[in-house]
């Protein structure tokens, strides 16, 4: 019988001890065959797995060394993004000025307890389309069933969390914005899987493949939300405001113009600082209730967002002859339930109850409007209404129970955000994780070496206020 150094049981134990602790963590008596791949490895090596070592050509062997490591990288960062934390960069305004456009996010997936992957063969650092070749990163089978694993808490309300887009499960590859279901609404089913050179290939993607999204966690499983006149309200009572919610305003000047100085006073990025010519917008002024000066002309009117702070220094300045709260009429008319009218808008919203799991509603008209994407999509049911009567995989029901808990999820750029009021909830099967540090934050309007790097972000903490 083989003898084994006590260098390589020692080598053999710790990588054991590793795996089996990884393997209660994942919960999958399966991975335990990984045991003998291990006690080859370090021990029997029956296997030559370094049989590439000892090749007496050196060009071979440096290039071989070379893929050994790019190898043993990848795999090691599959697992680090997999498990542990991923990187993310903010790409659009909507939590503005709690998370900025170019801040850099390490976000945490042992905070919520990562996900096992939906899909598990999948190229590193891509999410689902590897770049320059155009084509999916990652591999249909095999496509596993969710499980989250233990992690350090839950998703708890006020949180800044990211997820994968629910929308996103069906995609129009020319058009991904608006999302399909909304193109659906608007130009037909049949019209967009008809015209490819518009709209492109209608795609499927698995839960974890889909675009990832960061908002804020504004309602929980069980609440009933309601947004009246911009201000939330859960089951009720008004809900505590982040602190550097945003919201669109239309600022009238006395007839100057606004300088960048008064911009970055306020910490107006040049991509918000809209204005409106209300010379050749007579009939909107007039909604809007401005009047011409004295000379018939209007004054510069600029459409700008702007936090509490921003709002109140806005008014102090000497050129603003007056500041008002968008109307909620600028927000546009698509909103959850897409095709069901409900007479909701985007500062007035609701009431909504959120889906908690094990909680049973009955499947009434309006139900269904609300939940039936929930009960399709995310739970993967089949559902029909025939002669009035609504069948779930076939059988009659006059009730569902839902299977996974729901979260609301809204930005603090409350008028400039595309979230829950426009396509519903966000199931538990989609959280990704939790930013928890910015480790580089830049700012485009800026140069390098004029404040183009925002060095005071840099390596800190992500709080939810």
């Amino acid at each position: 019988m083989k003898k084994f150094s006590k260098k390589q049981w020692i080598k053999f134990s710790i990588a054991a001890i590793l795996y089996l602790l990884f393997t209660l963590w994942m919960q999958n008596a399966w991975l335990l065959l990984g045991l003998i791949v291990l006690v080859d490895i370090f021990l029997t090596q029956y296997i030559p797995w370094g049989a590439w070592k000892r090749t007496k050509n050196p060009q071979v062997r440096n290039v071989l060394e070379w893929v050994d490591d790019i190898l043993f990288a990848l795999v090691a960062v599959y697992f680090i993004n997999i498990f542990i934390f991923q990187n993310y960069q903010i790409p659009s305004s909507s939590l503005e000025k709690s998370l900025l456009v170019g801040d850099y996010l390490f976000v945490s997936k042992l905070s919520y307890g990562p996900r096992v992957p939906n899909t598990p063969i999948a190229f590193p650092l891509v999410q689902n389309t590897l770049p320059f070749f155009n084509c999916k990163s990652y591999l249909d089978w095999p496509e596993w069933d969710y499980k989250r694993v233990k992690g350090f808490g839950h998703v708890k309300r006020n949180d800044i969390v990211v997820f994968n887009f629910p929308a996103g499960d069906t995609i129009a590859m020319k058009v991904q914005n608006p999302d399909y279901y909304s193109l659906v609404k608007d130009y037909g089913r049949e019209a967009i899987l008809l015209d490819k050179a518009t709209f492109g290939d209608v795609i499927y993607r698995p839960v974890d493949k889909r675009e990832n999204y960061v908002k804020r966690c504004i309602g929980m499983p069980g609440d009933t939300l309601e947004v009246r006149n911009n201000q939330v309200y859960i089951d009720g009572v008004a809900a505590k405001n982040p602190e550097k919610m945003q919201l669109k305003y239309l600022l009238e000047t006395n007839g100057s113009m606004l300088s960048e100085e008064q911009f970055r006073l306020l910490d107006i990025s040049k991509a918000d600082r809209a204005m409106i010519d209300g010379n050749n917008n007579t009939s909107l002024m007039a909604f809007l209730g401005i009047k011409p000066n004295e000379n018939g002309q209007y004054n510069p009117v600029y459409h700008i967002p702007l936090t509490k702070k921003a709002l109140e220094t806005a008014k102090k300045l000497p050129i603003v002859k007056s500041v008002f709260v968008e109307p909620d009429t600028f927000g546009g008319d698509t909103y959850y339930p897409v095709g069901y009218e409900t007479g909701w808008s985007r500062d007035n919203y609701g009431p909504i109850w959120i889906p908690k799991k094990g909680a049973t509603i009955p499947l009434t008209e309006r139900n269904l409007a609300l939940y039936k994407r929930c009960i399709v999509n995310y739970e993967h049911n089949n559902l029909e209404v025939k002669d009035g009567k609504v069948y779930i995989n076939g059988k009659p029901e006059t009730s569902y129970t839902f299977k996974y808990d729901y979260y609301w999820m809204m930005g603090d750029n409350r008028h400039n955000s595309a979230d829950s009021r426009s396509w519903g909830f966000v199931p538990e099967d989609h959280i990704v994780g939790k930013p928890i540090m910015i480790w580089l934050s830049l700012d485009k309007d800026r140069s390098l070496f004029d404040g183009g790097i925002r060095w005071n972000r840099m390596f800190r903490w992500v709080h939810p206020d």
